[in-house]
């Protein structure tokens, strides 16, 4: 069992089995006179406890530091640091969020830094969308650190395929040269299990690759539950629809991530170099997903290819309004996934690989979802024979009550190419 955490407390490092990256923190602490002066970056100080007796939860740890933040700490030295976020909803850029407190603390620690902080998070996506929109969201923007919170949205997706996606989408960031540190917040499944000491599954297959790649990690909804259970924070105030945090619950997010840069900012990492990338977990995760742009296809009916600016990240579509319009292209690799601008007056539409057998497609239209602006993303395969391949689709009503429309917005089109 691992030593017991309350709330904010920055823990000790726990003792792992080794990892192929390593998971040690070494040398003398590096100073950094602002930071010095946080003596307490979590609200209440050092600790949250409840006032309970104890209980299975007060086992669980909200912070895992592994590997140090080399590249950030350097950055940060060099007085230019670039921070980047994805995630869902509870990360995006809206109105309040924790990565707002986390770059204004930043901002203030290090008043000579140049911030630059690059919010790639869109609301009801997954890890299998940001895979695909991670290389000219964050990699191509040059960030120095990428906060990644998938744990939530992932949390209703079959396990193999959110592992590779996931794996795929830390080996991308590694490859970068990038720090990594995983942001786990909370949903109301994650419930029981907490309660009972337990780690959800969707946080525990997270926390088998940040071991496995040296990752830190940030358990930001452990924080919170400890502070409702020790009476800092009204369970409305946190979560006043049940999943996304108001402003208070996004501050408790926030000041957890805080802590554990706190901590991570007072190690040495003078002469380290990035560490080599080891053999994947998994040899069908996602790391090859790569963009093939929309001019490419080839298009049969009233068709547009078109700019559009909005807030799911989403700048360029191929549009049709038309049953019966058809598309196809070719490509080579073993899987695709498709990105659609997505809502109630979608269009729905069947497909084939191959000249194989045609294949209906009926997506979920959730009450809460628009008529548009949904970044929805529709696996077609994984699991190809690498190589050549042909795919086409033809444009149809889902005549179905729910079905409000006959638009089609494609927006991305990935291959995993091997």
């Amino acid at each position: 069992m691992n030593e017991p955490t309350h709330g904010s407390r920055l823990c000790r490092q726990p003792s792992f089995p080794a990892s192929p990256t390593g998971n040690e923190h070494g040398g003398k602490p590096v100073r950094f006179r602002a930071a010095e002066s946080l003596e307490n970056p979590v609200p209440g100080g050092a600790q949250t406890r409840s006032a309970l007796p104890p209980q299975p939860i007060d086992a669980l740890q909200v912070n895992r530091r592994r590997r140090p933040l080399a590249r950030t700490l350097q950055a940060i030295a060099a007085n230019r640091l670039t921070i980047g976020f994805i995630g869902g909803s509870i990360t995006a850029d809206w109105d309040h969020n924790w990565p707002t407190p986390v770059t204004t603390w930043l901002a203030g620690t290090f008043p000579n830094l140049s911030l630059t902080a690059e919010n790639a998070a869109i609301g009801a996506t997954g890890s299998d969308s940001a895979c695909l929109r991670m290389d000219r969201e964050i990699i191509q923007r040059h960030c120095d650190i990428t906060f990644v919170e998938y744990a939530v949205n992932d949390h209703s997706t079959p396990s193999a395929r959110r592992q590779n996606t996931r794996e795929g989408l830390i080996r991308k960031l590694m490859a970068a040269g990038q720090d990594v540190v995983l942001v786990y917040t909370f949903c109301q499944e994650m419930y029981a299990d907490m309660l009972a000491g337990e780690v959800p599954a969707s946080i525990a297959e997270f926390e088998a690759l940040a071991e496995y790649y040296g990752i830190g990690s940030v358990w930001a909804g452990l924080h919170a539950l400890n502070e409702v259970r020790a009476g800092r924070l009204r369970w409305d105030e946190w979560l006043p629809d049940t999943l996304h945090p108001g402003c208070r619950g996004s501050w408790s997010y926030g000041q957890a991530v805080i802590a554990f840069l706190h901590e991570e900012f007072q190690v040495s990492v003078a002469g380290r170099t990035p560490p080599a990338l080891p053999t994947p977990v998994s040899a069908s995760n996602w790391e090859t997903l790569r963009e093939i742009p929309l001019a490419s296809v080839e298009a049969s009916g009233p068709w547009v290819l078109r700019r559009v600016h909005q807030d799911n990240h989403i700048e360029q579509i191929l549009e049709t309004n038309t049953p019966g319009a058809q598309l196809g292209f070719g490509f080579t690799g073993r899987g695709l996934v498709l990105i659609f601008d997505y809502g109630k007056k979608s269009a729905e539409f069947v497909y084939r690989l191959d000249d194989r057998a045609w294949q209906p497609v009926e997506r979920e239209r959730p009450a809460w979802c628009g008529d548009r602006g949904l970044a929805r993303a529709l696996v077609i395969a994984e699991d190809l024979p690498t190589g050549p391949h042909r795919f086409e689709m033809e444009v149809v009503h889902g005549n179905r009550p729910d079905c409000n429309g006959t638009e089609c917005r494609l927006a991305l089109i990935g291959v995993l190419t091997k």
